[in-house]
């Protein structure tokens, strides 16, 4: 696939990210009670970069850890590892909002996984779904709550996201 387009830069994303955890905090009436899970591998750093603004904010170091969703696709063939690698969270999910952080929403298969896992730990007072990214053609009835930009997709397309020391851009690839 050729590189179609460079969407946005890295002031563009992190504008993105700023307005994203201003909501957060907006919807839920501040920080007190919020989680922020990012989904493994890509959603980490944007969970991050939202409760580092959500710090610089509010003041509020609101908990930030990774989500494992492997157990939970259903797209992979489940092995014995698979089934016994446990995603474990060091703090209760119970009676918080939980923020899942992903870096670009598709089909909905992910997040669908994500809020399994996150069930598997407890019932929260509320799971919501914060993407930088949502390109559309979803196979499940699953909305993001928090979106930076939309981008409409073909399906042979395919939406890279940067979020790195080194390199923080939103591009798109196609045929």
């Amino acid at each position: 696939m050729e590189l179609k387009a460079v969407l946005m830069d890295e002031a563009a994303v992190r504008r993105c990210i700023a307005r994203i955890s201003h909501e957060i905090v907006e919807k839920n009436r501040g920080a007190q009670s919020l989680c922020l899970l990012g989904v493994k591998r890509r959603g980490i750093p944007l969970a991050k970069m939202i409760g580092e603004n959500i710090l610089r904010f509010e003041g509020i170091q609101v908990p930030t850890e990774q989500l494992d969703i492997t157990r939970f696709r259903d797209d992979l063939e489940k092995s014995e590892e698979t089934l016994a690698a446990e995603s474990q969270l060091p703090y209760p999910v119970v009676d918080k909002d939980i923020i899942l952080a992903d870096d670009v929403i598709f089909t909905g298969r992910t997040a669908r996984a994500a809020i399994e896992a996150v069930l598997h730990h407890g019932r929260p007072r509320s799971i919501q779904l914060a993407v930088l990214i949502d390109r559309g053609h979803r196979e499940m009835p699953i909305r993001p709550d928090f979106v930076g930009k939309n981008i409409p997709t073909s399906r042979q397309e395919t939406i890279s996201v940067r979020l790195t020391e080194e390199e923080t851009s939103v591009s798109i690839y196609g045929p």
